[in-house]
């Protein structure tokens, strides 16, 4: 009796002494692993000392069938009572992925396949059906626009179901109750907004011109003028090879902002906060026309007028400098 309470109580205890502060290892458990393959993995790692021991310990905490997958930091230090409550409870490794803001859904699912911290396929499918953004409560075609972007800590292979579902109620916190009120004084939809906003997003080059550039699209949109985005045309394009041709502001797409007047029929990308707020809240500017200083930053103009001035000056005169030096 006396053998079989010592061989009991040295199983229980850890497989190295704390005091010897064993390093930390990231052990994976496979998705339906048996309980007993769990025991005979942590053995074989040297986390416990005996694989009878913890399947035993397991069934009397009636813990053999809750053992949840994914990756664990274990250490050789802690006692096996120990292991076996951070596997029943699921405290995984949490590993932080970045999502810029201007991401596409597309972008999105593309990162976090690289991080493998989701299935790509699975993401894509769930983000671009109308019925499962619908189920989180998005009254839009996908989930485009709707994707927060943040730094998030996820485990690997994570379901892509809850993927979106953080992000989407990150985006739902970040759209507040003063951003609503907002929505509704400029009447407009929550979907307008974020379809301004992401095309905001995807023209700024330089932060500080957000509210500058949501002006000149209000005051077009107001106008009746259209947005003549290049950034709407090239998310409509199937093939875009990274230069936007003079043929591409003819293409019948519905995102080709040149020919259709109005917002596009969806964002055309993630925004952040930034371009959110810039959004609800233009400068008083009365700028119709904006165009690149080649520096990230764009040259604003009230008249037709000024706008061709300014694109001789920084796109025309620069481009046959350019070219001359060539030949």
């Amino acid at each position: 009796m006396i053998g079989g309470y010592l061989t009991i109580k040295w199983a229980k205890g850890p497989a190295v002494s704390p005091l010897q502060h064993p390093a930390p290892r990231i052990i994976t458990i496979p998705d339906g692993s048996s309980f007993q393959q769990v025991a005979a993995l942590l053995e074989h790692e040297r986390l416990i000392k005996s694989r009878l021991a913890f399947i035993l310990l397991g069934r009397s905490l009636s813990a053999d069938r809750k053992i949840r997958s994914g990756e664990y930091e274990l250490n050789a230090g802690m006692p096996p009572a120990d292991i076996l409550a951070k596997l029943i409870n699921g405290q995984v490794v949490l590993h932080p992925v970045t999502i810029p803001e201007g991401l596409t859904i597309v972008q999105i699912g593309d990162l976090l396949a690289l991080y493998n911290v989701t299935d790509r396929g699975e993401f894509l499918r769930l983000a671009l059906d109308r019925a499962y953004a619908a189920s989180l409560g998005i009254t839009a075609e996908t989930l485009e626009g709707y994707l927060y972007p943040d730094t998030y800590k996820f485990p690997r292979q994570v379901k892509a179901k809850e993927v979106l579902t953080t992000m989407v109620d990150h985006w739902k916190q970040a759209f507040g109750i003063d951003l609503r009120a907002r929505t509704v004084e400029l009447r407009m939809t929550v979907h307008e907004v974020m379809t301004l906003a992401s095309v905001i997003e995807k023209e700024t080059g330089a932060g500080h011109e957000r509210a500058e550039i949501s002006a000149v699209f209000h005051n077009r949109l107001r106008k009746h003028i259209p947005l003549q985005s290049d950034p709407t045309v090239i998310y409509g394009l199937p093939d875009f090879d990274g230069n936007i041709h003079k043929k591409d502001l003819s293409s019948p797409s519905p995102y080709n902002t040149y020919r259709v007047q109005g917002l596009p029929p969806g964002p055309i990308a993630n925004p952040g906060i930034q371009a959110i707020q810039a959004a609800l809240y233009p400068s008083g500017s009365r700028a119709l026309y904006f165009v690149s200083k080649n520096d990230g930053t764009h040259q604003f103009s009230s008249t037709l007028e000024q706008h061709n001035e300014a694109v001789e000056k920084y796109q025309k005169r620069p481009f046959r400098r350019q070219h001359l030096r060539r030949t």
